[in-house]
């Protein structure tokens, strides 16, 4: 296998942080030089008593002979396994050689080379790659140089010259592991359901190390993905907030029709190959979620659903607020009149134009409200766009797009929601995952199934709650609960409304920028609720026998709940605001040693230094927000 030992190997370390036994598959070149790395001493001589416990022959008559130098000697094996392949070699075959390396968990019992036997040719045979009882099947090997895994090498041949099939063999090496672990009594992990995310490789973790990076690329881009595509309303808002980050773009367009967006890639500048090129990274290598066409699925299509369904609960004022801040985006990234109003009308925002007494054709202002925002008497409340802000009035825009000024809008007061309308925002979030809580303790007892929709939009108001508030503590239980967030095998559940209630929540919060130190309560009243959602989110999947994103809710919950405790010991107690109440009986009940928004400012601490995920050289522009 053409790698570097260290890569070879860095590639099974990976694993070896997971407590399970685990079957890790690659795919090579050259099985000489793989065999030369797991007979050899390894990058730090890990690698004791190398041999081969099992084969498609006798391993007693596979095993390479020593030379009188001591060296092994792999031509005769090497030849072995090669020869099936001169018959298949040809166009789409440039990795013929099957890598898997099976580790058992630190805690399991020392298993023999018997046992070790016994696991490989069972996951040979699930794979379909050497079947029980098949003598055409490919020709494999199995290595054993440590006590708690072993290695196994196929050519991926059979001597009938067919092409064995090896789609979703991870998958089937997986069910392998499970019934080892089940014939052995081995500690019992849950079955692969495709809601892992995908790791940083061993490449990408140490040059993150090397140039001083807080973590790798590929995890700060999953970040960075989530949270834009949780606070978006719009694909193009979406892709403005991803620019905005820092992060470079790239779209992939169809070939049938040019114009049509079918997907796209981001990198990060300081993130180059060996020749300067950006490394790119699409949507699906980062997560099974994150493709364009299921992200599409999560912002709302007007015709069906409005994007800021359910903001018409919020006060007055902070309904205002949320319109200020719809509109002057909106007329920042509008090109003319008739866009800015198109956009308006994406967004979930509902316009009235007005039109002139004198011209009846000509329009001389217009007009917002959000559905569902009413007055006493069940009408609806509109708002001009003089009454939103002073630079929002329909002449003052058109002289900004006369002049050629797109983006520029920010500048002004409009955008900045004030300190009572950020306020009334995170009371109504917080609200929301009381009613998600709720609704999935109830799901979690009569209906498991439904609640699926209000888990994964779970996974919006945390990110969107980690930027907004800058602390550290919600962005590790973001991170940590994405798992918990997915539906087995890449299912869309479908959407309930206590889902879209935590969507828009997310959409809301992202509006309000920084908590600052004013909003800090109200983010730990926030906080606290999303204790109590995280919490039912991993009683639910256990109703549901769902054993990895229950670990993963249940292991989010516990971190939070343990990095709000620990504040403790850093920050004096002091008087906040009230804190909206929390479900009986749920873990949020329990009273924390110190305030939770307290325990969100020292989380913010380190943010605040500008410790970032990228050198401070390479940090994006001022408007933009800092890495993280």
């Amino acid at each position: 296998m053409r790698m570097r030992r260290s890569k070879c190997a860095g590639a099974f370390r990976e694993c070896a942080g997971v407590l399970r036994m685990i079957g890790k598959v690659i795919r090579g070149t050259d099985a000489r030089r793989l065999l030369y790395y797991l007979y050899g001493p390894g990058k730090a001589n890990e690698h004791t008593d190398p041999r081969l416990v099992a084969g498609f022959a006798d391993p007693a008559g596979l095993e390479p002979e020593r030379r009188r130098n001591g060296n092994r000697d792999f031509r005769r094996l090497d030849g072995l396994l090669a020869q099936p392949l001169a018959a298949v070699k040809g166009d789409n075959y440039a990795k013929p050689v099957w890598h898997c390396a099976v580790r058992a968990a630190p805690e399991d019992r020392e298993l023999s080379d018997r046992e070790w036997a016994r696991v490989a040719a069972h996951i040979m045979d699930r794979t379909g790659l050497a079947p029980e009882g098949d003598d055409l099947a490919v020709r494999w090997v199995a290595v054993r140089h440590a006590p708690d895994h072993i290695h196994l090498l196929a050519t991926l041949a059979r001597q009938d010259r067919i092409r064995p099939k090896v789609w979703n063999d991870y998958f089937r090496v997986r069910d392998a592991c499970r019934d080892a672990e089940r014939w052995f009594g081995l500690r019992y992990t849950a079955p692969a359901d495709r809601t892992a995310a995908k790791r940083a490789t061993r490449a990408e973790s140490e040059q993150a190390i090397r140039r001083g990076w807080e973590e790798p690329p590929r995890i700060r881009l999953r970040r960075e993905v989530c949270t834009a595509a949780a606070a978006a309303r719009t694909e193009q808002e979406f892709f403005n907030r991803l620019t905005q980050a820092g992060v470079l773009l790239h779209h992939r367009y169809s070939k049938v029709n040019p114009r049509e967006v079918t997907g796209y890639a981001v990198g990060l500048l300081p993130h180059t190959d060996k020749v300067s090129k950006t490394i790119w990274y699409g949507g699906g290598t980062l997560a099974a979620d994150l493709t364009l066409p299921k992200l599409r699925t999560r912002w709302a299509d007007p015709a069906v659903r409005d994007p800021l369904a359910g903001a018409a609960s919020l006060p007055a004022t902070a309904v205002r607020g949320v319109l200020r801040n719809t509109v002057t985006r909106a007329a920042a990234q509008a090109s003319g009149e008739a866009d800015f109003f198109a956009q308006l009308r994406a967004s979930g925002v509902l316009v009235r134009e007005r039109f002139s007494q004198i011209n009846p054709g000509e329009v001389t202002g217009y007009a917002v409200t959000l559905p569902g925002c009413t007055g006493a008497d069940g009408t609806l409340r509109w708002y001009g766009g003089g009454r939103l802000h002073d630079s929002l009035t329909l002449p003052r825009l058109r002289a900004r797009w006369v002049g050629g000024e797109r983006g520029t809008a920010e500048h002004s007061g409009a955008f900045r929601l004030t300190a009572p309308e950020r306020a009334e925002i995170y009371r109504h979030a917080a609200r929301q995952a009381a009613v998600a809580t709720e609704h999935l303790r109830r799901c979690a007892v009569g209906d498991p199934g439904s609640g699926a929709d209000a888990a994964w939009a779970a996974a919006d108001t945390l990110h969107t709650a980690a930027r907004v508030t800058g602390s550290r503590v919600l962005r590790c239980a973001a991170d940590g609960y994405d798992r918990a967030a997915r539906a087995p095998h890449r299912q869309i559940p479908r959407r309930t409304p206590e889902g879209d209630g935590l969507r828009t929540a997310a959409r809301l919060l992202a509006m309000t920028g920084d908590a600052g130190c004013d909003g800090m309560g109200q983010a730990g009243a926030l906080a606290r609720n999303l204790v109590s959602l995280v919490d039912t989110v991993a009683d639910l999947r256990a109703a549901q026998a769902h054993a990895a994103q229950g670990a993963a809710a249940r292991a989010t919950a516990e971190q939070m709940h343990s990095a709000f405790s620990r504040a403790r010991a850093g920050v004096p107690r002091v008087d906040g605001p009230r804190r909206l109440a929390a479900p009986p009986g749920s873990r949020a009940d329990v009273e924390f040693p110190a305030p939770v928004s307290e325990a969100l400012a020292v989380g913010s601490t380190r943010e605040a230094a500008g410790v970032g995920s990228v050198p401070r050289g390479t940090q994006p522009s001022a408007r933009a927000r800092p890495a993280r």
